[in-house]
């Protein structure tokens, strides 16, 4: 499977997304993205996060991050809640609570970063990614899931 196809999302596994993100030019991901197709994939990625969550890495770690991902066909922003908490994470796709840290992003830079095709520090460093909030945790989240790298 080498073309960047939602519909197979749910088909194959943390490694495989990865790979799939990092072989497929910016441009079509971006395309994509602005489709119809888009909830889907957000759906399905945050919908893994809690699978992928590291309490033993977490510590006491306690916040509520919101995910701002832009670029969405209206021209507005899709905005998914992970909150982590007692060694848990869930993800509410409606924000419930203020947020200790808050990301904005494209849809590109998004799927890379969950991906572990990006490097959230960089991306913070040219702009590409905005970061409010607790800038500590913002540092430190990569290592709070395990992030499949392709």
């Amino acid at each position: 499977m080498t073309d960047f196809d939602p519909a197979n999302f749910a088909n194959v596994g943390p490694k495989e997304f990865a790979q799939l993100v990092k072989s497929t030019p910016d441009d079509k991901i971006a395309e994509v993205m602005s489709g119809d197709l888009r909830g889907k994939i957000l759906s399905e990625v945050f919908g893994r996060m809690p699978q992928l969550f590291r309490a033993d890495r977490a510590g006491s770690t306690n916040a509520v991050i919101h995910w701002n991902i832009t670029g969405r066909p209206d021209g507005g922003t899709d905005t998914y809640e992970v909150v982590i908490a007692d060694g848990t994470c869930t993800v509410n796709e409606t924000p419930q609570h203020d947020p200790k840290l808050s990301l904005t992003m494209g849809p590109v830079e998004f799927l890379k970063t969950v991906s572990g095709g990006a490097n959230p520090v960089m991306m913070f460093m040219t702009g590409k990614l905005k970061a409010k909030g607790d800038l500590g945790l913002a540092a430190n989240i990569a290592n709070l899931f395990d992030i499949p790298k392709a």
